[in-house]
């Protein structure tokens, strides 16, 4: 599992989770140059380019600042017909956000944490409900905060080369960035798994999943981008065909079924249990090598993590759009205010000796009213809303 996204929040949501092991990109800075975010307006369409190929195209607070305000604009002032967002460097659309500065928030006392989750979760919360077509390139590593910026948009486009994972749950926080309305909308129970365990999917079995629109080959890009940039009065339906003619051309994979088909089954099944117990449970009753490597796989987690993150996915399943993200703020400012996510961050990015000492350490121990609290309300003035 890679935690080399999710977690770098800011910058550094860069957490790459492939179990047993973990390995992490660090990126520290709160800051960002001028050219991080590469924002253009070409042939009346508007484009972003994340431009942080050294950081895996990670995101960070002046980044997400810049971006929102451009769309709001973009918005406002009707020059644009539709928007592409891309990461640049051909290795990652976007590796996550900056973990390691919102932890070291809390010991400076700044609101590094509170401002980062803020506006992220706002501009995502533009990007599902912009007024123009909007379409992601999702090429090469898409995790965490990449998901975000991606999964809410109309279109998604995802390359062999794709990567994509919601691994918080190992760092001790949660699948945020609207994950608990994006993830129980995937077929059966796919966003239990995919939020409990943090598996990786690649190339297009990120489409076949749900989570990309569309598949297209990555020498394809370069010409997809440009058919886009030259479409006239560019409308939902005119954008879909050209995806589609050039899903169509690409041809790798394409007669290969969902990596997870064996187990869509099992999934479905052993993922459904009301509670984390139940989930182990059901896997261990199950006996087979899978089902006892998600045992292994979740067992490294935090418990703390999946306890909620059940709840989280549950609740949205429910919840509009909207109110996913008021949920996930509270979500986000109570993991800050607790232990957990940064004892995950200390063990994997700082002192990366992998040996997170989580408290509680067994499932068993995490109460019901230890859950509920991470769901309580904050002050009003601190409460998540829209500007």
């Amino acid at each position: 599992m890679l935690l080399r996204s999710a977690f770098t929040f800011g910058c550094l949501k860069q957490v790459w989770l492939q179990a047993p092991k973990l390995s992490f990109l660090r990126h520290m800075s709160k800051n960002s140059s001028e050219m991080d975010v590469l924002l253009e307006r070409v042939a009346g369409k508007g484009v972003v380019t994340l431009n942080r190929p050294k950081a895996l195209n990670a995101l960070s607070l002046p980044m997400a600042r810049k971006i929102y305000q451009q769309m709001l604009e973009w918005e406002k002032d009707g020059s644009i017909s539709m928007v592409i967002m891309k990461g640049a460097g051909g290795k990652a659309f976007c590796a996550g956000g900056d973990i390691v500065a919102i932890t070291k928030s809390k010991e400076s006392g700044d609101s590094y944490a509170e401002d980062f989750f803020k506006e992220e979760y706002i501009l995502n919360h533009k990007i599902g409900t912009f007024k123009y077509p909007f379409v992601a390139v999702i090429d090469g590593i898409t995790m965490g905060g990449g998901v975000g910026l991606s999964v809410h948009g109309m279109f998604r486009v995802a390359t062999e080369k794709t990567l994509f994972a919601m691994p918080e749950t190992a760092i001790g926080l949660f699948p945020d960035v609207g994950g608990s309305h994006f993830l129980p909308r995937l077929q059966g129970n796919l966003g239990m798994f995919l939020a409990l365990t943090g598996y990786r999917l690649k190339g297009r079995d990120v489409c076949k999943a749900g989570v990309a629109t569309h598949f297209v080959e990555k020498n394809k890009v370069d010409s997809l981008e440009k058919s886009l940039l030259t479409l006239e009065s560019p409308t939902q339906k005119k954008i879909a065909q050209v995806l589609n003619d050039f899903q169509n051309q690409s041809k790798t994979d394409e007669s290969k079924s969902f990596i997870l088909e064996p187990h869509m089954e099992k999934i479905n099944k052993l993922f459904g249990g009301n509670t984390v117990e139940e989930i182990i449970e059901n896997l261990k009753e199950d006996g087979s090598e899978w089902a006892l490597d998600q045992v292994n796989i979740i067992s490294k987690m935090s418990p703390i993590s999946l306890k909620v993150t059940l709840n989280q996915l549950k609740e949205g399943a429910k919840k509009e759009f909207d109110a996913c993200f008021k949920m996930e703020y509270r979500l986000s400012q109570h993991f800050v205010e607790d232990s957990d996510f940064h004892e995950g961050v200390r063990a994997m990015l700082v002192d990366k000796d992998h040996k997170p000492n989580w408290q509680p350490s067994n499932i068993s121990d995490v109460t019901d009213d230890k859950v509920n609290w991470y769901f309580t309300p904050l002050p009003e003035n601190k409460e998540w809303k829209l500007p």
